[in-house]
């Protein structure tokens, strides 16, 4: 009996140790084909974002930019004119302005007026109010009942707050107050200061931009995507 007990248990350690060679050889197995697997890279979520557009043709279906509040997609880029409602005519002569950064607007109407700067063709302007005076930006052109509208790369008519609400509330804070901080990225810079001007020498990793900012030019460096020097930049 004592020897039929010994054969059991010895029979009991071999088993148990083919079971644990096996385990510990999956266990080797599944290391390495984790080790061969492509790394899973997060895709950031401002790609994920795609803006309403309203593709306008004419101008009655332009003038659904007065139905909502719209905001400013690239700073310091569009001029704005002083607008007489009286004559329905803006004052080309002599520029007002450059539309801000995610500036809001309130569309109060879409008219047509004439520029000097474009004989034979009449500018489709958006009308708004700015400190109790009315300005008008172009948003399109026509010519011989032809349209061409630019607003929808021009404006948002959703809330980019909304839009991109996974920002942190310190980013917006400095977006809204045109600032860069230290980690923002280059969209988020955008936002806040306008189009920025990529230095010669960058590449992926390592880049600079030099930003207008409204004449008062702006200096970035990002590495990997992300700001992490603010400098005054060269004058115009």
């Amino acid at each position: 009996m004592k020897q039929k007990i010994q054969i059991a248990l010895i029979l009991a350690m071999l088993v148990a140790g083919i079971r644990l060679a096996i385990i510990l050889y999956e266990r080797h197995e599944d290391a390495v084909e984790q080790t061969k697997k492509p790394e899973v890279r997060v895709l950031n979520p401002d790609y994920y974002v795609t803006p309403k557009k309203l593709y306008p043709y004419d101008l009655k279906s332009a003038k659904q930019l007065t139905r909502q509040p719209v905001w400013v997609k690239v700073g310091y880029a569009y001029a704005y004119y002083a607008y007489d409602p009286a004559t329905h005519r803006a004052n080309f002569s002599h520029e007002a302005g450059k539309l801000l950064p995610i500036q809001k607007l309130e569309i109060r109407d879409i008219v047509t007026s004439v520029s000097p700067n474009s004989p034979g063709e009449r500018q489709v302007m958006a009308v708004f109010e700015q400190d109790g005076k009315q300005y008008a930006a172009s948003i399109g052109s026509e010519k011989n009942g032809d349209y061409r509208f630019y607003s929808d790369d021009m404006l948002f008519i959703e809330d980019p707050h909304q839009l991109y609400k996974h920002w942190p509330a310190d980013v917006w804070q400095a977006v809204d107050q045109h600032q860069v901080k230290p980690g923002m990225n280059e969209l988020q810079a955008d936002f806040a200061i306008g189009i920025g001007l990529l230095e010669n020498g960058g590449d992926s990793t390592d880049r600079t931009l030099d930003y207008p900012n409204g004449g008062k030019p702006l200096t970035v460096s990002y590495h990997n995507g992300k700001a992490v020097e603010t400098r005054p930049g060269p004058a115009s």
